[in-house]
């Protein structure tokens, strides 16, 4: 079998692409013969990670979409990270923040320095195929109102299953508890092609979230007083508000190591997802239905405070009492936050709602053992 090299690949996938985008009017033949693809600014955000770096910037170089800008936001490594990139990867621009400052932080500061039309922010214990950005230039293209978009992200540790982080596009209940297609709490599902199929998502992963540099000016960048995660969720909530959809591309596949940064059961894991999650709803919700959910949400916590001092699971309880603390303590931060987001609000809760889990994922999950996405869409036609 005849080898074909790197360029050749970039060149066919060129023409199939601009070819897609020509037959929905989307790219003129004269653009095609000039490369006017869209520029695509992949933001690699990075602290310590060194031993991920080399299989994560070797797939990106395999990438066979023409028109790349690689970034790598670093902060304040202290593991020679910046002088291997500077030194293997000349085509990286590197962007030093001078801080362990945090993932919606360095985001924001690369997003002033990238020049692409589309960026796409990546962890870096990542793997990717090479011709993963395709589809989602593709599907962006075909649509100004998509304002994010993610590929299917499958773990790189239990080959054929699902990546806990991402899966296949992510979703939310109506009190801020998410889940995705492929991942419900801490049931992992494998992967054999059961959500392969292109859908809108209420929330795209942060760990390859593709997303449109225009949309970011209408919604505002990541909310960097979430500090660790579900930044990226409150980003995507902001984006439905700013008129914007989302889906999940699944024909677009990447590889993640997962758990590379804080551990799934650890008391800091469990207090950034209770704390952010209330946080989230309070900026995001209309006030009449932000104080009949937080009322709900508030007696789900109480619970799960009883249920963990029962079980003497000591380190969830107190992760709830002290996210609850911080929000208190912090309550004219949070409301000035939440006045910004009601500010840009271009559509009302009626139109958003809808896109919610309209049940507690608490309740089906750990009552009625609803274990899985399809388990969970099933209970919500009834």
């Amino acid at each position: 079998m005849q080898n074909i090299s790197l360029k050749d690949r970039k060149e066919e996938k060129k023409k199939k692409l601009c070819a897609c985008l020509q037959q929905a009017g989307l790219c003129e033949k004269n653009n095609i013969l000039n490369n006017m693809l869209p520029l695509v600014s992949i933001i690699v955000l990075n602290y310590n990670g060194k031993k991920f770096l080399k299989d994560c910037f070797d797939t990106l170089l395999n990438c066979t979409y023409p028109k790349l800008e690689l970034i790598m936001v670093d902060n304040s490594s202290t593991d020679d990270s910046v002088a291997l990139i500077s030194e293997n990867y000349k085509q990286v621009k590197i962007i030093q923040t001078g801080s362990n400052s945090g993932y919606s932080k360095a985001y924001n500061i690369s997003f002033k320095q990238a020049k692409g039309k589309y960026f796409i922010l990546l962890n870096n214990d990542v793997k990717v195929e090479p011709d993963w950005i395709e589809p989602l230039v593709e599907a962006a293209e075909k649509d100004e109102k998509t304002g994010a978009l993610q590929p299917k992200i499958v773990s790189m540790i239990d080959k054929g299953y699902f990546e806990y982080a991402g899966s296949s596009g992510g979703f939310m209940d109506k009190y801020g508890f998410p889940f995705l297609r492929g991942r419900v709490v801490n049931t992992i599902e494998k992967d054999y092609g059961q959500y392969d199929d292109e859908a809108e998502v209420f929330w795209t992963s942060g760990a390859a979230m593709f997303v449109r540099a225009e949309a970011l000016n209408k919604s505002g960048a990541l909310d960097e007083d979430f500090v660790h995660h579900m930044e990226e969720i409150d980003l995507c909530w902001r984006l439905h508000l700013a008129g914007y959809k989302l889906k999940v591309v699944p024909s677009s596949k990447i590889h993640h190591y997962a758990g590379a940064t804080i551990k799934q059961d650890s008391f800091m894991k469990m207090y950034w997802n209770h704390r952010n999650s209330v946080f989230m709803l309070i900026k995001n919700l209309e006030w009449h239905n932000l104080i009949r959910v937080l009322f709900v949400r508030s007696i789900i916590d109480v619970l799960a405070v009883l249920f963990s001092l029962m079980i003497m699971n000591l380190v969830h309880m107190s992760a709830i009492i002290v996210a609850y603390g911080w929000l208190i303590l912090n309550i004219r931060l949070v409301l000035k936050k939440r006045k910004e987001t009601q500010k840009m609000r271009s559509v009302p809760d009626k139109h958003i709602l809808p896109k919610l889990y309209p049940k507690s994922l608490v309740f089906q999950y750990f009552l009625k053992k609803k274990r899985t996405y399809q388990d969970l869409k099933l209970s919500r036609k009834k």
